[in-house]
């Protein structure tokens, strides 16, 4: 009797159990078709839609070298160096010119001891982006001087001039033309083995003072290419000065090499300043650009 009690208990429980889950089931199914709601949708920005994260870098740029780092032959006064900064000031990039320390004139030799002073050291440890010319001193002195002593033996002193009214022309200046005829690029080269160990000891000194820059150092141009005596001499001489340049640079993860060869050869006449070495402000800007390329 007991055990049918229990029984009978126990199915009520479950009956009223059961009914509270119809209820409630109910309940929900009236809230839905009562109070509709509309499908969920996640969505997602596409990986090539979505905003960049703002950045906090600044590219802070510092150049070190020659008469061409430091600009002359602009008019202008602004060189590669500030029109490269100006070129990498855009796209939502932001630039600024930490310090120009190009001097002219200078030399490898002259390079290795101005690192060592701490003034120089420490505009280049602000910098992340290195910016070095240096060399075109070193392989042209010797054909600027003869091209130097050609130009002053071409007109006498006092202005001399022929029966056409023309400057006269001195047996100098025949001389200099013909030492040019006869260059030898192996001339140009003679120092290059000991010259390109300054240049290697210069990138290697400039990485030890800030390891963290990036260094791009200006490859040379054969700013007499349009001389017929130098075309030949002197491009091979700057091949070969720019070969052992990129040797240096290839075993130096944080050095790259920014080429103005091909920017120069051909276009002389547009892209050199009136003193016909250095660039004028339309070459400056072609070598900018090519920095410009190089950095991004």
């Amino acid at each position: 009797m007991n055990d049918f009690k229990w029984t009978w208990r126990w199915a009520s429980l479950l009956s009223i159990a059961a009914t509270l889950m119809l209820l409630t089931g109910f309940v929900y199914a009236a809230k839905d078709i009562m109070y509709p709601q509309g499908a969920a949708h996640i969505t997602e920005t596409p990986l090539s839609t979505a905003a960049p994260a703002a950045g906090t870098d600044v590219l802070k740029v510092a150049a070190v070298g020659d008469s061409l780092a430091k600009g002359t032959g602009d008019d202008t006064g602004e060189g590669f160096v500030r029109r490269t900064v100006a070129g990498l000031s855009t796209d939502g990039m932001k630039a600024e010119l930490i310090g120009n320390l190009g001097i002219n004139g200078l030399t490898t030799t002259g390079l290795e001891d101005k690192l060592k002073e701490e003034g120089v050291q420490y505009v280049l440890r602000q910098a992340n982006i290195i910016l070095v010319s240096i060399g075109g001193n070193d392989l042209f002195d010797g054909a600027q001087s003869m091209l130097n002593e050609a130009s002053e033996r071409t007109v006498p002193e006092g202005g001399a001039s022929d029966s056409a009214g023309t400057p006269g022309v001195s047996a100098g200046a025949s001389r200099g033309t013909d030492e040019l005829k006869n260059l030898d690029p192996k001339r140009l080269l003679a120092d290059l083995p000991s010259v390109s160990k300054r240049l290697e000891f210069i990138l290697g000194a400039i990485s030890k003072i800030n390891p963290s820059a990036k260094i791009y150092y200006i490859g040379l141009y054969n700013p007499f290419g349009d001389l017929r005596e130098m075309l030949i001499p002197g491009n091979q001489a700057v091949t070969a000065w720019n070969d052992a340049a990129m040797d240096i640079i290839n075993r130096n993860m944080d050095m790259t090499l920014v080429p103005t060869l091909d920017l120069f050869n051909g276009h002389l006449d547009k892209y050199l300043s009136s003193d016909h070495f250095h660039p004028n402000g339309d070459g400056y800007q072609r070598m900018a650009d090519r920095v410009v390329q190089a950095v991004r």
